[in-house]
């Protein structure tokens, strides 16, 4: 009896442990000829504050800088020059993190080192900074998710939605 109770224990345990992980996520698109993907772990909001003076993201020793979802650092791929926002981004492999200082006014942060977990955010590997619009989703969205988005031609967006904002930026394939 001892041994069954230890082993529903332990089974309650681990589910709980696995229902309270940020899962790994993909998001993928083209946009004109460049294809581009975003892999990320998806946070739930869980009734908890994620921005403003307080929040979640806000204790993350980076904040105002977020690793733009949870545990690594988001990695962002594209098969062919861009334009983002205004900023040139080459081909290749970049990490994405968000500056949310301004909860009306987020930074999409792109930044050549890759690989590192979330919080090891290194401000001078910033290839730079673009403004997101933003907006207020009718509902809070629970589950962190990103979209690429053509919208026809070689232009597209890229987009993020997460607790009470969803932000996005412009993209244009060169």
């Amino acid at each position: 009896m001892k041994y069954f109770l230890f082993c529903v224990s332990l089974l309650i345990a681990l589910s709980t442990a696995l229902a309270q992980s940020s899962p790994s996520e993909t998001a993928s698109g083209k946009i004109g000829n460049a294809t581009l993907t975003i892999k990320y772990c998806a946070p739930s909001v869980r009734g908890r504050q994620i921005f403003g003076e307080g929040g979640q993201v806000m204790g993350d020793p980076t904040a105002p800088i977020w690793r733009a979802g949870a545990n690594e650092a988001t990695a962002f791929h594209t098969s062919a020059d861009l334009n983002i926002g205004g900023l040139a981004v080459p081909k290749g492999d970049y990490t994405l993190y968000v500056n949310v200082k301004d909860p009306d006014a987020w930074q999409l942060v792109i930044n050549k080192q890759t690989g590192q977990w979330g919080t090891k955010y290194d401000a001078s590997q910033d290839l730079g900074r673009v403004k997101m619009d933003m907006r207020k989703p009718s509902a809070t969205v629970e589950v962190l998710k990103y979209t690429i988005t053509s919208t026809g031609a070689n232009k597209g967006t890229i987009q993020l939605a997460w607790e009470k904002h969803i932000a996005w930026v412009s993209v244009t394939a060169k």
